[in-house]
């Protein structure tokens, strides 16, 4: 049984529970290291149509007290762990080392959601009026940053790492199964191990239109050739979806002979068994 979960989020971003309901969510489900990893501050260029920026400045303070809070009060019950899942903005490297610099956090998690200033993942729509062209470029431009974000060291995990596909499985499929896409995941695979990191093995596009757990199994079985460590989360946004389909993550992870999962605490990474 998974008993971590590094991805969690609050009412603090667009997340339906606080901190403590998310705790507790996730101590009826029988995990114990519990991964607190809410979304960061952006700069204005990078936005969706409908954001959630201005609620989440205006709650971060109250997200940082209350994790560490939860993490003295329940401490010889579970390990509460203060994340951050920051996103990749290719230009906005000063603004991302300053937000890393304002707290002490255990870990972060790279987000890939923008390629330049376009949140990739916000409507469906947006990829409908796009080529298979176009889209198998922005695939290779989405494992080009995750290399170039892996580079910069500063980061502990990847996020969802082939959220690119939430809108169009059955073209990314065709396209992850070729040689153009195997040379792109080992460039953003190298990085990453080069850098230390873990990859995101997630539930949460069981629950998006792509219908399928990031990453594919194409991306894992390199990760796995390759020896880099795999994180669980279940990037919930509600009570319910803290850790999600943990089952078919755990058969999924052991499918490319993985055994143990990894976390971090002050930077640091820790395995574990599940």
């Amino acid at each position: 049984m998974i008993k971590t979960d590094t991805h969690l989020h609050t009412l603090h971003s667009h997340g339906k529970a606080g901190v403590t309901e998310m705790f507790h969510a996730a101590r009826k489900k029988g995990i114990d290291i519990i991964g607190f990893s809410e979304h960061s501050p952006r700069p204005e260029t990078h936005s969706y149509p409908s954001d959630y920026q201005p609620k989440l400045i205006e709650g971060f303070p109250t997200y940082v007290a209350d994790v560490k809070r939860l993490r003295e009060e329940f401490k010889n019950e579970a390990t509460v762990l203060f994340g951050l899942e920051m996103d990749w903005m290719e230009g906005s490297e000063t603004f991302i080392a300053d937000t890393l610099k304002a707290h002490d956090f255990d870990y972060v998690i790279g987000g890939i959601h923008f390629l330049d200033t376009w949140g990739f993942d916000y409507r469906k729509e947006d990829w409908q009026v796009l080529s298979e062209a176009q889209q198998v470029s922005l695939y290779n431009r989405f494992f080009a940053t995750m290399q170039a974000m892996a580079q910069t060291g500063l980061f502990n995990i990847v996020a969802h790492p082939d959220i690119i596909k939430i809108f169009s499985i059955d073209l990314f499929r065709e396209w992850a199964a070729g040689d153009e896409a195997r040379q792109m995941f080992r460039q953003a695979l190298t990085a990453v191990h080069e850098a230390g990191m873990a990859i995101e093995v997630s539930s949460a596009g069981l629950r998006k239109p792509c219908a399928e757990i990031y990453p594919c199994p194409q991306f894992m079985e390199l990760a796995a050739e390759m020896g880099i460590p795999v994180a669980f989360g279940s990037d919930a946004h509600s009570e319910a979806s803290v850790g999600y389909a943990f089952d078919r993550l755990e058969q999924y992870a052991r499918d490319f002979g993985y055994n143990d999962s990894v976390y971090f605490v002050k930077r640091r990474m820790h395995s574990r068994p599940f």
